[in-house]
């Protein structure tokens, strides 16, 4: 059993609620019961999509600060990599993952949150890696994935000067993908889920496969992983349920099974 992560599925939507008062703080604890958390919903055939949740207040304001200013530099060497696996973690979810943003999503939070496949926030949410402003950088991919997601100038512009954005300008700059009123932000994502869920399951997964992996490879190196992804879904199911039906009734209509 966790203790600050919570694991609830219902309609093959997975909920990962980060539950550490006052502000879910990443300490290592958390970090620990992330990772374990993800090693479950990747092994769960019943989880089809999963979201990444802080509560109505905040998502994740940060590391946490005070176990971090008594580390030492080896302390760190011990930890990083368990703080940089533990998202990774998330990230490597098979299935589509949401961010469920209200409050603040900052430092670890916005790192957290760039794990995700898409990102829901709240209107009134602040966004930032401020880890400039305690002497250090970001240390569990905020200087990867957020340049890859809104190219290296906007995210310098945030990384080297530490400010918090609005949800506004984070939807501007490509950091969020919909901005929401806040208390329709869960069930904004919860929607978006649930299109997922009733999705041909294998092909979302190889659909984020071949994205994800392709993006590390030159162009004709990932046009021969979807290629061979493509072709390996011609032995599913939902192939045959989804041929089907667009024959017989048109695009759309199909029920997949999630084989």
């Amino acid at each position: 059993m966790t203790q600050f992560v919570k694991l609830d599925v219902q309609d093959g939507v997975a909920t990962v609620t980060i539950d550490r008062a006052p502000v879910n703080a990443l300490n290592s604890e958390v970090q620990d019961e992330l990772r374990e958390v993800a090693a479950e919903c990747a092994r769960r055939s019943d989880v089809r999509a999963v979201i990444l949740w802080g509560g109505e207040k905040v998502f994740v304001a940060g590391a946490d600060v005070k176990e971090f200013h008594q580390m030492s530099a080896q302390d760190m060497q011990r930890r990083a990599a368990a703080l940089t696996g533990a998202l990774d973690a998330i990230a490597q979810l098979p299935q589509p993952v949401i961010a469920a943003v209200t409050g603040y999503a900052l430092g670890g939070g916005c790192e957290l949150a760039l794990t995700a496949d898409f990102r829901i926030s709240a209107d009134n949410a602040k966004w930032g890696q401020p880890e400039i402003l305690l002497g250090i950088i970001p240390g569990a991919g905020g200087t990867q994935r957020l340049p890859r997601l809104i190219g290296p100038a906007k995210a310098k512009d945030l990384i080297f000067t530490g400010r918090f954005v609005g949800a506004e300008e984070a939807h501007e700059m490509g950091l969020v993908d919909v901005v929401v009123p806040a208390e329709q932000v869960y069930e904004t994502a919860r929607a978006m889920a649930a299109k997922f869920a009733r999705g041909p399951a294998l092909a979302l997964r190889g659909a984020k496969a071949a994205v994800d992996q392709g993006l590390q490879l030159d162009l004709a190196s990932g046009l021969k992983l979807e290629s061979h992804i493509f072709a390996s879904l011609f032995a599913t199911e939902d192939k045959q349920r989804g041929m089907a039906s667009f024959i017989e009734s048109g695009p759309g209509k199909a029920e997949f099974v999630g084989n």
